[in-house]
């Protein structure tokens, strides 16, 4: 390895405190990068890690060293990307919800790699909160305002969000009016990621906005299985409107008070501030930005 590769090993290391699964991230043998470590520690005649049995932290030494690194391989990398026949190539790694992923990215996906060959995708999936630098990952596209200060937020979209219930429940329950109509009537409660709390219903009054949190039976921490119990007739619920456009379609759902709608969701790309910008991820904020703006959010 010459000292740009080692570098960008030692930031790997910091970044996901694990000689595994740095030495995964860049295709090389765990020995390997032990071996690299140990002579860029003998070169500098500093200690760059700590290593415990389950993972590593670094030293003063290493922090200070891992931000110079950061900032070094930022500038190479630029200085790479102007050249005139720089192309996005390696592993770029994604974290999205899987219905966003299947409405709005794999679609277009065909054309994108076809046109960069020497990209590579790697697409995680879910509800959760994501470690972008413990978890190696590149970019996560997420609904909601982000209160991470480590990560650099682009705006992509607003998501239009709508209230729904089945055709059984409100059978059952009675269609609401207005939201001051709510009484005895029930919600499946989803629990945020983010707080571990049950989120209120949120609809849109003269004056603002009104949080209101009903009854419930089941509260759940996934989308998927929230759809699902709506469609089962659990009570209200809150979603984007693509989620439901099938189901309103086939009347497997109704809209609820839709002249009090959520306010929209923001929809963000999100990348840490600290790591250098490569020429794949650029490419690929560029082209997911287009898709989203042109979609029906």
């Amino acid at each position: 390895m010459d000292r740009f590769d080692a570098m960008r090993l030692f930031v790997r290391l910091v970044e996901r405190q694990s000689f595994t699964a740095a030495a995964a991230d860049l295709g090389i043998p765990r020995s390997t990068a032990s071996e690299v470590l140990r002579g860029l520690e003998a070169r500098l005649g500093a200690r760059l890690l700590e290593r415990t049995t389950r993972h590593v932290t670094p030293t003063l030494d290493g922090e200070d060293y891992y931000r110079r690194c950061v900032a070094i391989l930022a500038e190479v990398e630029e200085a790479e990307t102007t050249m005139r026949d720089a192309r996005p190539r390696g592993l770029l790694r994604i974290d999205a919800h899987p219905l966003l992923t299947r409405t709005f990215i794999l679609p277009h996906l065909p054309a994108f790699l076809a046109r960069y060959p020497e990209l590579e995708l790697q697409i995680g999936q879910g509800d959760r909160l994501v470690d972008l630098v413990r978890e190696g990952i590149d970019c996560v596209i997420r609904a909601g305002e982000s209160g991470d200060s480590g990560m650099i937020q682009r705006r992509l979209g607003l998501v239009e969000e709508i209230t729904v219930a089945s055709p059984t429940y409100i059978a059952s329950h009675g269609m609401p009016k207005t939201p001051d109509a709510l009484d005895g009537h029930q919600m499946i409660a989803f629990i945020s990621s983010r707080t571990g709390d049950v989120l209120p219903l949120e609809f849109s009054v003269k004056g603002g906005l009104r949080n209101v949190v009903l009854p419930s039976r089941v509260r759940v921490n996934n989308s998927d299985t929230m759809a699902e119990l709506a469609r089962l007739g659990f009570g209200l619920t809150q979603a984007p409107r693509y989620r439901f456009a099938d189901d309103l379609a086939s009347g497997a759902l109704v809209e609820v008070l839709a002249k009090y709608p959520p306010s929209p969701t923001p929809l963000s790309a999100l990348y840490p501030q600290n790591r250098q910008l490569a020429l794949r991820l650029r490419i690929f904020l560029d082209w997911i930005s287009g898709i989203f703006a042109e979609a029906k959010l």
